[in-house]
């Protein structure tokens, strides 16, 4: 899903937010919950999400076994390819999945959350 300003967008689960007294992580000052579909419009996109680990690693392993591959011996490149082999549902996941970013929507009922996950989110 691509997400822009001014896209009006329904939540798609319940959301919890909690906040801590400064100091004691432990006292809980208070909780809102946002029911699912509460709709609002997205104010600002505020960029792509970190990539995982196993993502990371994925595309590095990768580019190595792509330039250099040829020249390893060919145990190095088995081990190489095997360890790519075990890194490639979480790489599809990822390419399926698609770019995702965080956003600031702002709630008809007045509330804002800012940095939201897009996976909550669906547009209108």
């Amino acid at each position: 899903m691509t997400l822009e300003e001014g896209r009006r967008v329904r939540l798609a689960e319940d959301l919890g937010i909690g906040d801590a007294v400064a100091g004691e992580p432990e006292a809980l000052v208070g909780f809102l919950s946002l029911g699912a579909g509460i709709e609002g419009t997205v104010e600002r996109v505020d960029g792509e999400l970190p990539q995982s680990a196993e993502v990371l690693e994925y595309q590095r392993l990768k580019a190595l076994l792509d330039d250099y591959g040829h020249t390893m011996p060919t145990a190095s490149r088995e081990r190489l390819e095997a360890e790519i082999a075990a890194l490639e549902p979480q790489w599809a996941a990822h390419r399926e999945r698609g770019r995702r970013v965080t956003v600031r929507v702002r709630w008809d009922n007045g509330f804002v959350l800012d940095g939201a996950h897009q996976d909550v989110l669906t547009p209108l």
